[in-house]
């Protein structure tokens, strides 16, 4: 089984390009004087900087999309906007959910808790059937 979240999407997709275009009809503007007595003129890599520099803040707003958790009958591998973690079920105690999350954990054995940014609580009943379904995978793997 493999999720991701669904919100976030529609909300990091176009304002990554938003942000993008913002900066590109921005560049434009950058001609002539800087504006202060002796301060030099823009050029056309000042324009080109500030297109980059847009496109690198869009990248930035689109690592929001990055969360996966994918599972089977032996493992569970979890990536977050930052990091990682591939986990055998072994070493999990349990799937949490709780009611005022703002997404879903693994509670391991040596009592440390792992977040999953995949099954977040904006995304509701598909959240939800995710939790189920890891459950299901968690609770299979602790009876084998």
């Amino acid at each position: 089984m493999v999720y991701r979240p669904l919100k976030i999407r529609w909300v990091a997709v176009p304002l990554a390009v938003g942000v993008a275009l913002l900066f590109t009809v921005l560049s434009f503007g950058l001609h002539g004087s800087a504006g202060f007595d002796n301060s030099g003129t823009f050029q056309r890599g000042d324009q080109a900087a500030m297109i980059g520099l847009g496109i690198l803040i869009g990248l930035g707003v689109l690592a929001f999309c990055r969360p996966k958790v994918t599972a089977d009958a032996d493992h569970i591998k979890i990536r977050n906007v930052v990091g990682g973690y591939d986990l055998p079920w072994s070493v999990v105690r349990k799937v949490r959910f709780d009611r005022n999350s703002p997404w879903a954990q693994l509670e391991l054995h040596d009592e440390e808790q792992i977040s999953i940014h995949a099954l977040q609580a904006a995304d509701k009943d598909y959240a939800v059937e995710g939790v189920r379904t890891l459950r299901a995978l968690h609770a299979a793997s602790v009876e084998a």
